[in-house]
């Protein structure tokens, strides 16, 4: 056996060792750093590179080089970026002779680039992964045989890299169910068990949350000052909302049961909101206390609308706007009054979030809020709970089996009519 072909099966032997390490579970930076130092091995090079392809940015991102931070490129620059774009094999014997090579990178780092082998990592799928890149052969340069070497190397890489992509989606996915699986524990846990009995009221609530989740919630609760109507939505998906909401509803309940009136427990938690929550999150929430015995909701919203009352003696709607910017946006500086609602017999007051109202159907016509107004003033007579039925019926019924991509809450409010003789 001479020694050329002693060399093959000894490199034969390294490339098999590699395929099996990059079988096994790894780190992406672990498997480069691996495969680059293989690579300078076997080819007898003074570097190797190994470029990513950041897909969303058409970005190359230099994740492998022993003395340089990592680099960005565009996708067409330098020669990594020209095999990335034609993906093929590209071996240059004077790379300051070649018009595509870009020697900012040897600027950046002192390193004298003589001559190079570049070569595009396609996984199996045939999705462009990467680059790698070995420069400075020790003696010469590269040759027919180390590329064929390198492109051997290069498609072990290829498949590792996607490997090891795929199996961080899984991860990440995975995290992300448990994250929205929590935050529907949480959600959950801010609901009322049971709604309050009230002579001359009735009342439903509903909760139908959307395969991504958000950060609804909602409250009927007694206390000193009447009963505490709430509905809320906090932004985003996942645990941060419902935890935001979680942490308002928790502040409301306990300035209220420590006897602050409307109007101070609404500013506490807002001012204590906007302290504690990142800069962009807020909640957007009617917060409401029903006097029973002078049938009038006072209420102050923040963000949250519009706001319906069904007046059964007209049969029409009035719809009334937020009261301010949504709670925990920025402190408040100056509280506008209170509203006060007039429920007589028959009246209804409805919360909705914006998972009814923005509701599309296939064509991208979101439900809104004039279907919603048809809705009550056709079934307005209807108890609470059968009320709601309707309402959610309509909506599956414009919305032609187009997916929920909100939450959907909503709050119904009856003052009962007196019985009719028969």
């Amino acid at each position: 056996m001479n020694h050329r072909a002693r060399l093959a099966h000894e490199e034969v032997e390294e490339l098999l060792v590699v395929t099996r390490d990059l079988a096994a579970p790894f780190d992406i930076s672990t498997m480069l750093e691996k495969v680059a130092a293989v690579a300078r091995r076997l080819l007898h090079a003074e570097r190797c590179s190994v470029w990513l392809h950041d897909r969303q940015r058409d970005e190359l991102v230099m994740e492998i080089a022993s003395d340089i931070l990592q680099v960005r490129i565009p996708v067409t620059k330098g020669l990594a970026g020209a095999c990335a774009v034609s993906r093929a094999l590209i071996n240059v014997p004077d790379c300051y002779a070649d018009p595509r090579f870009d020697a900012s990178t040897d600027r950046r780092s002192g390193f004298h680039t003589r001559c190079s082998l570049t070569l595009p990592l396609i996984d199996h799928q045939g999705t462009l992964v990467g680059v790698m890149q070995l420069l400075n052969k020790n003696q010469g340069v590269f040759d027919a045989g180390d590329e064929a070497l390198a492109e051997a190397l290069a498609a072990q890489c290829a498949v590792a890299l996607a490997r090891a992509r795929m199996t961080g989606e899984l991860i990440e996915a995975e995290k992300l169910r448990q994250e929205l699986e929590l935050a529907r524990v949480v959600q959950m846990s801010t609901l009322p068990p049971a709604l309050p009995v009230i002579d001359g009221y009735e009342m439903h609530a509903t909760f139908l949350p959307a395969a991504a989740t958000g950060g609804d919630t909602y409250d009927l609760t007694r206390m000193g000052q009447g009963l505490l109507i709430v509905l809320a939505d906090a932004t985003g998906h996942g645990i941060a909302p419902a935890l935001s909401v979680l942490q308002m509803h928790a502040m409301l309940r306990m300035a209220l049961r420590f006897g602050a009136d409307l109007e101070t427990a609404f500013r506490e938690v807002n001012d204590q909101l906007a302290d504690t929550l990142p800069d962009g999150h807020f909640v957007s929430a009617f917060i409401g206390l029903l006097d029973a015995d002078a049938h009038q909701v006072r209420f102050l919203s923040g963000g949250q609308g519009p706001i319906l009352h069904f007046r059964a003696a007209s049969d029409d709607v009035v719809t009334y706007k937020a009261t301010s910017f949504p709670m925990g946006a920025m402190p408040i500086i100056a509280l506008r009054a209170a509203i006060t609602i007039d429920l007589a017999p028959g009246d209804l007051l409805v919360l909705l979030t914006d998972g009814i109202y923005e509701y599309e159907n296939p064509a991208g016509t979101q439900f809104g809020s004039a279907r919603v107004e048809q809705v009550l003033k056709r079934h307005h007579e209807a108890p609470a709970l059968e009320l709601s039925s309707r309402l959610l019926g309509a909506v599956q019924d414009f919305a032609g089996g187009a997916s929920q991509e909100d939450d959907i809450t909503m709050v119904i409010l009856k003052r009962e009519a007196p019985a009719q003789d028969v």
